[in-house]
């Protein structure tokens, strides 16, 4: 019995009554395992429909999402061409399915500015980027000093083909929880402010966040929920989290291996008597705000204390942003503000049921059981994904984020902009 047998309307029943079917019949059968992810190598067909159930939690469609992330390993899954070789701009923009036109008038009235922090996963990389690439936006790309050269290279191409994406002018070997990936947003912070680009508000983002909310949807939340001030969630320094600004750090880098231990010097308090405060290392920033981070004595002596703490992008945006008259400030902000969702691990049972998925410093990995929570959410972006591990999960996610950011197009759209609704490993397996 062939899962491609089925009809459309009843694919779920089918595929799971196939799958049992198969399940039974292999128990007993030497590499039982392996003859079962051949059956399903159909798996890529009717993407939609099997996402759809997975966004709506339904749980047959998980024991399909499943059994054909198994068969999507790495190693058999189809891979863009784009990835393999060199192509000519015009084929990169179409296989990616860039949208090449603004949506609608407000957000070609209301531009963002991007800042991309990356170091690894190109493939993750291109699905983030096609998913928030908007023509009048502009984006500043940085990529980590030990990146290979040929992950450089791949992105320096992509970046070519755009006049509103750039690479940023100074890299930095980013160490984890160092003053190296502060350092990387001023980089970029800088070259946004020297560009023409009239943007608005800029963004952060890492390699392994994606969307949850459209671009017009985002604009709107910063304009009305926030009316156009700084969105940096946190809030006084709790004593738990004074060890990071109590002794000085350093970072250590040689031979692949990078991170920030403590040292047995005291540290005095911040300048200018500043309260420091604690909270998100993500943040929406407008563009007087980040004016005054790379030009005001108070920003700059306070990232100069910064530099010998530990993770001092999660004190140091917050801090300014909680600091009286500063431009766009918020004195009397919490944690409000829907900039990231994120399962943390010691939220559990808490925030969320659990991830379905794994977790990497305590931060949930996607897994498909986890879509419907995040369709659920109110946040503007997610993280963390991982495609390699989960690559259904992104795989649907970009679809249906691209179907719903469509729905609300005020312009014709083109063919290219839309995902195709069905594909095959057949060739791969």
């Amino acid at each position: 019995m062939s899962i491609l047998g089925c009809t459309k309307s009843g694919f779920m029943l089918c595929v799971v009554i196939c799958l049992i079917l198969l399940a039974l019949n292999s128990i007993n059968q030497p590499g039982g395992r392996t003859s079962i992810l051949s059956e399903i190598k159909e798996c890529g067909y009717y993407p939609g429909e099997l996402c759809k159930a997975l966004f709506e939690g339904k749980p047959a469609a998980l024991v399909v999402g499943n059994f054909c992330q198994e068969a999507l390993t790495p190693s058999k899954r189809p891979t863009p061409s784009v990835l393999k070789s060199r192509k000519n701009c015009s084929m990169l923009i179409k296989e990616l399915h860039f949208i090449t036109k603004p949506l609608s008038k407000e957000e070609a009235a209301y531009p963002l500015a991007f800042i991309l922090t990356i170091h690894k996963n190109l493939e993750m990389f291109f699905k983030l980027l096609a998913a928030i690439y908007a023509p009048q936006n502009i984006y500043c790309i940085h990529i980590d000093q030990k990146s290979p050269k040929a992950f450089y290279q791949a992105v320096q191409f992509v970046a070519d083909c755009f006049p509103n994406i750039f690479i940023s002018t100074k890299q930095e070997t980013v160490v984890y929880a160092g003053i190296s990936r502060l350092q990387a947003d001023l980089n970029c912070m800088e070259d946004l402010m020297r560009s023409t680009a009239p943007w608005n508000h800029v963004i952060n983002l890492c390699g392994q966040d994606f969307p949850v909310k459209s671009n017009r949807e985002i604009i709107n939340y910063l304009k009305s929920k926030w009316n156009g001030k700084n969105l940096t969630p946190g809030v006084i320094q709790p004593d738990h989290i004074k060890y990071r600004t109590q002794v000085r750090y350093k970072e250590f880098v040689h031979e692949g291996k990078s991170y920030v231990f403590p040292t047995n010097e005291e540290k005095d308090g911040p300048p200018h008597n500043i309260t420091l405060y604690f909270g998100t290392a993500y943040y929406a920033l407008t563009r007087d705000f980040v004016k005054f981070v790379l030009s005001d004595k108070q920003a700059k002596d306070l990232l100069e204390w910064s530099k010998d703490t530990y993770s001092p992008d999660e004190h140091y945006w917050v801090t300014l942003n909680r600091i009286k008259g500063v431009p766009g400030s918020t004195p009397d902000a919490g944690w409000e503000g829907n900039i990231r969702a994120i399962k943390w691990k010691d939220q559990e049972g808490i925030q969320h049921t659990g991830c379905n998925g794994h977790y990497v410093r305590d931060i949930c990995v996607y897994g498909l059981g986890d879509l419907q929570w995040l369709n659920d959410s109110p946040h503007l972006y997610a993280n963390k994904f991982d495609p390699h591990h989960y690559p259904l999960v992104t795989d649907c996610l970009e679809r249906h984020y691209r179907s719903q950011v469509l729905k609300g197009a005020e312009v014709p759209i083109e063919q290219d902009w839309y995902f195709p609704d069905e594909y095959t490993l057949k060739s791969q397996l």
